[in-house]
């Protein structure tokens, strides 16, 4: 999110339990300086491979509630961030045809270190690509983080979200295929979608 007034309108109208704040420059819903209005749900601040200061002055500027680490940051680095700012990590995990082994492992280093995992699209770019990975590899997951599904999901998934399960699965996360732009949201449809989910 970036606009003040589609900020309030999406809290007002969907009553999101987060809402993110890009701060990687090469995303076009990068967000260089607070909007004037900031919302009352958790603020996420979304990196890629920060430096702690860096990560420090977002949460001081934005008065961040939370932080999603979307790069290849290590458990270390997680470690350090949740302790110098004492505040929940999520950890971004890209996943693509093929590859349940290798993220299950990979996204094991991290147990115990983050407090949320997010399963996010494999892609040439850092999230935000619009486009599906197949859920059902994510059945071979079996640690004990509680995950946020991630992903192209949009309007007309409302039956295939309700329909899909794991015991660890705890919310999802909308973006790209609720934009009328970069950064904005069509708020009557991500509205639509949250009633109806």
């Amino acid at each position: 999110m970036r606009e003040p007034e589609n900020i309030r309108a999406v809290e007002e109208k969907a009553h999101p339990d987060m809402m993110g704040f890009i701060f990687w420059k090469g995303s076009k819903r990068y967000v260089s300086e607070p909007p004037a209005y900031l919302p009352e749900c958790t603020r996420v601040g979304v990196f890629v491979n920060p430096t702690e200061d860096e990560v420090l002055q977002k949460v001081k500027d934005f008065g961040l509630n939370a932080i999603q680490l979307h790069g290849q940051e290590t458990p270390d680095f997680c470690r350090t961030i949740k302790k110098r700012t004492s505040l929940p990590i999520i950890k971004a995990f890209s996943i693509g045809e093929g590859d349940a082994s290798r993220f299950t492992l990979h996204a094991s280093r991290y147990e115990e270190i983050t407090d949320l995992f997010l399963f996010d699209t494999k892609c040439k770019c850092v999230g935000g690509s619009g486009e599906q990975f197949d859920w059902d590899i994510l059945h071979c997951y079996k640690g004990e983080t509680p995950f946020l599904l991630s992903g192209g999901i949009g309007p007309g998934d409302e039956e295939k979200v309700k329909r899909w399960h794991h015991p660890r699965w705890v919310g999802i996360d909308l973006n790209s295929r609720f934009e009328t732009a970069p950064a904005y949201k069509d708020v009557e449809t991500l509205a639509k979608f949250v009633r109806e989910f």
